[in-house]
């Protein structure tokens, strides 16, 4: 723990106590679970000797809503604690929303030398929402796309303690969440692992230890190694990274990877012209807007230079617009969602009351059915790629819930998307989604309807939403670099931004677009 400094706060709970009764013991024990040092020692105090060799804390976390927690005592040597979890950490530290519904835990007790103990248990710790929130944090670990060009945040949730060795551990020997397998790569081979147990930091420098077979590693793999690490503990405060072998730094650079940052005006089409909102002024881009002028557009993404753009027209058909002038019609399919583009110019649609008829096509415009699609959902709302083009994002209906999904992207040598990975439930939701667009890499906005009122979330891609009311009437949202960018659009053409609270920024807009980086 000296290696890596004291974390900011840290809970110290109450070790065990003299002739508790089993009720106290076990309620001890649970609230123990906020004190991960050294393996959860203090909560082992409260368990016998053998079970103590068997007990896993760190298989995972159960989180539950504070006060919503009930205990049974069955007699002195059985318990059970009832909670309905609003979400779970596994092992890996990935987050999962709840809302299967209550479970019983069973705490079996023993009698040792006169004291209770609890010689059975599951494995893993139970916190209440609030104490969870301050022992564990939020650490995106870094991956690369299938191209070694962008990196891709895996969120995953860790004590707050020893933060800097877990990351490391989880980069260098674990793997990407399931969910995004073959849509993204460590630079890590299976071969290489740490040969220290803990990462030490001295004045923001964490040096990680690595086995001898690392020194034998390309420059260029040994560079994106770096650029994992790098990336993956800056969200733990560290500074800088070492790499080495033995005593020997490894001294590599980091390497460059692509932003996918978008401009900071909202993009929309006022009066006939697509351009960026300056003031009261459109900073028109002449050759999208000229090209725009024969289709009638009522939903517009733009990609990342500005010279295609995906369009859905008011007679619902999807077009394929670019800055040449090239008009070319994609899908006729009723009842459209509005399309997006990716990095690689492929253009995704899906009709809303087919969620497993995703297609995506292709500039040349060969159409591509991505086998399965949403499976499971029964309609989707909205449907959008990231800017990076790894994941693809969904507001869906799972068994008649409202729902955010999300799922990898899985694509060829050429970059062409040939199927999407199995979809992560990100959240529920208490109304009919509308619209959502990604704000960075780890999070998406989304607007859905709570009766005639509209609200706005921000969700993590691993962890728990926030919500505020929007204004009436939303039914667009656009987001730009990070939390607290997004731009609104009601049916009646008034534009909103956030600014702490909305605040209406002009009025007639046709269409919000949504943009899907800056050219370059």
């Amino acid at each position: 723990d000296e290696g890596e400094g004291i974390p900011e706060f840290s809970f110290v709970p109450d070790g065990r106590v003299a002739d508790a009764t089993p009720q106290q013991v076990v309620e001890g024990f649970i609230a123990a679970g906020s004190g991960p040092r050294q393996n959860w020692s203090v909560a082992q105090q409260f368990l016998t000797p053998s079970f103590r060799d068997t007990w896993k804390p760190q298989a995972g976390v159960t989180i539950y809503a504070a006060g919503d927690r009930t205990i049974d005592v069955v007699s002195d040597e059985q318990i059970t604690v009832t909670v309905d979890p609003v979400a779970t950490v596994d092992a890996s530290g990935a987050y999962r929303p709840g809302g299967a519904g209550p479970i019983a835990l069973s705490y079996e007790l023993v009698q040792e030398e006169g004291q209770w103990r609890i010689a059975q248990a599951p494995d893993g710790i139970v916190l209440d929402a609030n104490r969870f929130s301050t022992v564990f944090r939020s650490y995106p670990l870094a991956y690369f796309d299938s191209g070694w060009s962008s990196i891709v945040p895996d969120v995953r949730w860790f004590p707050v303690t020893n933060a800097a060795t877990r990351i490391a551990d989880a980069v260098v020997t674990g793997s990407p969440s399931p969910w995004l397998s073959g849509a993204v790569r460590s630079a890590f081979p299976d071969d290489v692992s740490l040969t220290q147990p803990s990462v030490p930091v001295d004045a923001g420098v964490a040096q990680v230890s690595l086995d001898a077979s690392a020194r034998d590693l390309a420059p260029a793999t040994l560079a994106r190694m770096q650029t994992q690490l790098e990336r993956s503990l800056a969200t733990a405060g560290i500074l800088d990274v070492q790499m080495l072998v033995g005593d020997e730094v490894l001294d590599v650079p980091s390497v460059d990877v692509d932003e996918h940052r978008v401009d900071v005006r909202p993009l929309v089409l006022a009066e006939g012209r697509l351009g960026f909102l300056s003031g009261s002024e459109v900073e028109e881009l002449p050759e999208l807007s000229a090209a725009l002028a024969e289709t009638d557009p009522e939903a517009i993404e733009v990609d990342a230079d500005r010279t295609t753009a995906a369009v859905r027209t008011t007679t619902g058909a999807v077009v394929r617009v670019q800055a040449d002038g090239t008009v070319t019609e994609l899908d006729t399919r009723a009842g459209m969602t509005a399309p997006s583009i990716d990095p690689f110019g492929h253009i995704w649609t899906v009709p809303a009351s087919s969620p497993t008829e995703v297609v995506a096509y292709a500039p040349d415009g060969g159409a591509r059915t991505l086998a399965g699609g949403w499976p499971g959902a029964t309609d989707v709302a909205a449907m959008r790629v990231s800017r990076d083009g790894t994941r693809v994002a969904a507001l869906v209906r799972d068994g008649g819930e409202p729902a955010v999904w999300v799922a990898g992207v899985i694509r060829d040598d050429a970059g062409a998307p040939v199927g999407l990975g199995d979809p992560l439930p990100v959240a529920m939701l208490a109304g009919d989604g509308v619209e959502l667009t990604w704000l960075d890499g780890s999070t998406v906005a989304l607007i859905w309807t709570d009766g005639e009122q509209r609200v706005m979330r921000e969700q993590p891609i691993g962890g728990e939403g926030t919500e505020v009311r929007a204004p009436d009437g939303v039914v667009s949202i656009a987001g730009g670099n990070q939390s607290g960018s997004v731009r609104l659009r009601t049916g009646e053409g008034g534009l909103f931004v956030q600014r702490g609270s909305w605040q209406f920024l002009a009025p007639d807009v046709t269409v919000l677009a949504v943009q899907q980086g800056v050219p370059g």
